[in-house]
């Protein structure tokens, strides 16, 4: 079971908000994706964001926590720490995730794990709703290769993800643990492996998904990648699910990947996020990054609220966006789905 619901999206439990949109006002975001920073210590084979080239590039902490706080004012609900590097690598990191609960937003972090030390690990697990490690292979040798990275790397992300387990179980925590793998063909066979080896590190679950074409992408090597080969991979792993640990094989959006149908002409996500670049850009979608005409404005120059009610942002919002140009399963992939069928709702809806 998909507890989590991440195979599908959670803006249905957000209605007030979605009504204020279908009446045309102007909403804050529900979530933000935030890039601490664009220093990577790794090079994966299939990284979407290769084209911003690696910088060492550092969200200023304390402009980024004022902002935060704002954000939370105006209704902004949750944070996700990941995007062009490893979010971990910012020196200040435990300092804005704390201040970002304090904040009063949930807090997450999309990670390579090689930095969730136990003394780092000790300083934010209570503040985090959740961290999912993005580990792409079931041993150290396969590991090295698609990170294009050390082979003992793969270890100390276990024991790092050994160490937050047994931390949430010591202090009650309810962060859930998990880990991310992009399928390939060079780690389907070991994708069973991983699963084993999450479940008794102690973690709540594994996801396995496509991957997904980043049209700014340098890499071309899986832009051709089918999936109808692995749907049969969904039953096997789902013999490891109990009540502690779950796979959440992504079938659906494997599915999806494969029919190249979005099912929708227009996108109406972008309203409801937003992500700020490491040089506190703000943008309608992280798809854009380098097209100004996406670009909403700077945190580290003026205040959120007049980001978000400003004139590029609007101008922005007016645009009918390309579906041609964006990659396939996106983040607003379900959330566009949803929004396109409430506002082309199918004959007979008053029969509930």
């Amino acid at each position: 079971m998909d507890k989590y619901l991440i195979d599908s999206h959670k803006l249905l439990y957000h209605p007030r908000r979605v009504s204020d949109w279908l009446a045309g006002k102007t909403v804050y975001p529900i979530y933000a994706e935030i890039a601490l920073t664009r220093v990577c210590n790794h090079r994966c084979v299939f990284c979407s964001m290769d084209f911003l080239g690696y910088r060492p590039l550092f969200l200023d902490a304390g402009v980024l926590c004022r902002r935060l706080s704002e954000m939370g004012r105006l209704g902004l609900k949750s944070v996700m720490y990941a995007g062009e590097g490893e979010p971990l690598l910012h020196k200040e990191a435990a300092r804005i995730i704390r201040q970002t609960r304090r904040a009063g937003l949930d807090v997450a972090i999309t990670t390579n794990g090689v930095f969730l030390r136990p003394e780092l690990c000790d300083r934010i697990l209570a503040d985090v709703s959740w961290i999912k490690v993005s580990i792409n292979a079931g041993t150290p040798g396969t590991y090295a290769r698609i990170h294009r990275t050390k082979p003992a790397d793969f270890e100390t992300v276990f024991r790092n993800m050994a160490h937050a387990a047994r931390l949430k179980r010591r202090l009650g925590l309810h962060t859930a643990l998990g880990m991310q793998t992009v399928l390939l063909p060079e780690n389907r066979a070991e994708v069973e492996t991983l699963a084993r080896r999450a479940k008794t590190a102690g973690l709540d679950y594994l996801v396995v998904k496509p991957y997904s074409q980043h049209p700014l992408s340098r890499t071309r090597l899986y832009r051709g990648v089918n999936y109808r080969r692995d749907y049969s991979l969904s039953e096997r792993l789902s013999r490891l699910n109990d009540a502690r640990f779950n796979v959440v094989f992504r079938l659906e959006t494997m599915q999806r990947w494969d029919a190249k149908a979005k099912g929708y002409s227009c996108c109406y996500g972008l309203p409801f996020w937003t992500y700020v670049d490491a040089a506190g850009d703000v943008w309608g979608c992280s798809r854009f990054i380098g097209d100004k005409s996406f670009l909403y404005g700077n945190l580290l120059r003026s205040s959120f609220r007049s980001i978000w009610k400003g004139a590029p942002r609007l101008r922005s919002l007016r645009r009918r966006v390309d579906l041609r140009r964006c990659n396939f399963n996106c983040r607003l992939d379900e959330v566009n789905r949803y929004l396109w069928r409430l506002r082309h709702p199918p004959e007979h809806v008053n029969f509930i």
